[in-house]
C-alpha cells in the first residue's frame, strides 16, 4: 500500500466514524429512555470460547453446543437449543422491520397499523404487534480488527470515540471486534464511559497474533446469537469489514454456502442467514473496498428477491467477497455501503438514520399457526400500504421459522 493510499484510508476511516456519530445521534436521540443503564463494567469475553456446533440430522439446523469441562458429557443440541430457536418455537410469531418512502425518497412517518398489509406465502396475515420506532434500539458495532483492514489503531480509536460522543442516552450499543476470534469488548450499554473503554481495548497490533484468518460471518453469527436473545425493539448490526472471510471457504458456487450433508457440523453462510431472518436482525455493512461499478443502489434493489450467489455473477466482475456482503444485507433487510465513498457519507448516514429512526416493526402469526405449529423453513414475505399509491417499502423478502425439536 502506498503512503498516499494509506493516508487516504486512515482519513476515510476517521470520517466514516465521525459521520457515523452523526447518524447514531439521529438514530438514538429520538427514542425515549426505557431501560435502566447498566453501569457495571463488562469484562472482555471471547465469544467463540468453548463453542462448537452441532447439526440436527433431521431438520438440518445448526445449534451452538458449549464444550463441557474435562470428564463431563457434552450436552446434546436438543438439550441446549440456541436462544433464537427457543424464542421462535414458544412465541409462534414472526416479525419484520420495514421502512416506507415517498416517491422522492423521503421516509414516511405516522403510518398506523391498520394501513399495513402483511402477506406470508401469499396469504394475508393479521398484524398482532406493532412498533413505530417508539421502542429503544439495540445496535452492535462489529469491527474487523485484522491488520489488513484497520492499519492504524490510533486513527480508528479516535474516530470510534467521536462516534460514542454522538450517542444519546436512550438506546444501547455493544462493541465486538474480531480477527480469527470474536471479542465482546462491551455488552449492550448506553454508558459512554464504558463504550470508550471498550474502544480503547481494541488493539490491532495485539490481534496480529490472532492467527487463523478473518472469521467475519462467524463473528456476526455469535454476536446475533449471544447478544440479541430476548432483546425487544429494533435490532441491528453495523459491520465494518473488507468482506474477505477466510473461515467458510465461500465461492460463487452456491454449494459453498450450505452444509455438506446432514452430519456436517460446520457453521455455514446459510446458517447465519437463517438466524438473522428468524430473529429480524438487520445488518448494515460498511465495506473497506471500492464499490464495483455495476453495484449501484438501483441494481441492488432490482435483485432484492434473488440471490447474488450464482456462478453467472462472475461475469459481472464483482468480487465474491463483496457479493456475500450484499447477500447478507439483502437477506437481513439492511443496506451496504463503501468506506471509500466517505466523501459523500454525510448524506448516506443521514439517510440511514432517517430510515432506522422511522422504521416500523410488524408482528404477525405465521400462516398455518392457528391450526397448529407453523411450518418450519423459509416463508416469502410481502408488505403493502394499499391506500398510499406511489410509496416504496424496504423490507426483507423472506423469513425463517426454526423447527420445533
Amino acid at each position: 500500500m502506498t503512503a498516499a493510499r494509506s493516508i487516504h484510508r486512515r482519513s476515510a476511516i476517521r470520517r466514516v466514524f465521525v459521520l457515523a456519530a452523526t447518524f447514531l445521534t439521529l438514530l438514538l436521540g429520538a427514542a425515549p429512555c426505557a431501560r435502566a443503564q447498566n453501569k457495571k463494567r463488562h469484562r472482555v469475553e471471547v465469544l467463540d470460547s468453548g463453542v462448537t456446533y452441532q447439526r440436527d440430522q433431521v431438520t438440518g439446523e445448526l445449534r451452538i453446543v458449549t464444550r463441557s469441562s474435562p470428564g463431563e458429557a457434552a450436552p446434546s443440541a436438543e438439550a441446549a437449543p440456541s436462544p433464537a430457536h427457543a424464542i421462535q418455537v414458544v412465541s409462534q410469531t414472526a416479525r419484520v422491520t420495514c421502512s416506507v418512502f415517498a416517491a422522492d425518497g423521503t421516509p414516511i412517518r405516522g403510518i398506523t397499523r391498520d394501513r399495513f398489509r402483511v402477506y406470508d406465502d401469499g396469504a394475508e396475515r393479521p398484524i398482532t404487534n406493532f412498533d413505530d420506532s417508539s421502542e429503544p434500539a439495540s445496535v452492535a458495532l462489529v469491527i474487523d480488527a485484522s491488520p489488513s483492514v484497520l492499519p492504524d489503531s490510533s486513527e480508528m480509536k479516535e474516530a470510534a470515540n467521536a462516534l460514542i460522543e454522538g450517542l444519546a442516552p436512550s438506546d444501547e450499543v455493544a462493541v465486538v471486534d474480531f480477527s480469527a476470534h470474536a471479542y465482546l469488548q462491551q455488552d449492550f450499554t448506553s454508558v459512554h464511559e464504558l463504550l470508550r473503554r471498550a474502544v480503547e481495548r481494541i488493539d490491532v497490533r495485539e490481534l496480529a497474533a490472532d492467527t487463523g484468518g478473518s472469521n467475519i460471518y462467524q463473528s456476526v453469527y455469535l454476536t446475533a446469537t449471544k447478544l440479541f436473545a430476548n432483546r425487544p425493539g429494533r435490532r441491528g448490526i453495523i459491520l465494518l469489514t473488507d468482506g474477505q472471510d477466510s473461515g467458510m471457504g465461500l465461492s460463487l458456487n452456491p454449494s459453498s454456502t450450505r452444509p455438506r450433508g446432514a452430519s456436517d457440523n460446520r457453521l455455514t453462510f446459510d446458517d447465519l442467514a437463517r438466524l438473522l431472518a428468524a430473529e429480524d436482525i438487520q445488518v448494515f455493512a460498511v465495506s473497506t473496498e471500492n464499490r464495483p461499478q455495476i453495484l449501484t443502489a438501483a441494481w441492488l434493489a432490482a435483485h432484492r428477491d434473488q440471490t447474488f450467489i450464482t456462478e453467472s455473477d462472475r461475469e459481472e466482475g464483482i468480487p465474491a467477497y463483496t457479493l456475500f456482503l450484499a447477500e447478507i444485507v439483502r437477506r437481513s433487510g439492511g443496506e451496504l455501503y463503501f468506506l471509500n465513498e466517505a466523501s459523500s457519507m454525510a448524506e448516506t448516514f443521514r439517510r440511514i438514520a432517517q430510515r432506522i429512526g422511522v422504521e416500523y416493526t410488524l408482528g404477525f402469526v405465521p400462516y398455518g399457526a392457528a391450526e397448529g405449529p407453523a411450518k418450519p423453513g423459509w416463508h416469502s414475505l410481502r408488505l403493502d400500504v394499499p391506500d398510499s399509491p406511489g410509496v416504496s417499502i424496504d423490507y426483507r423478502g423472506s423469513y425463517y421459522i426454526p423447527a420445533a425439536r
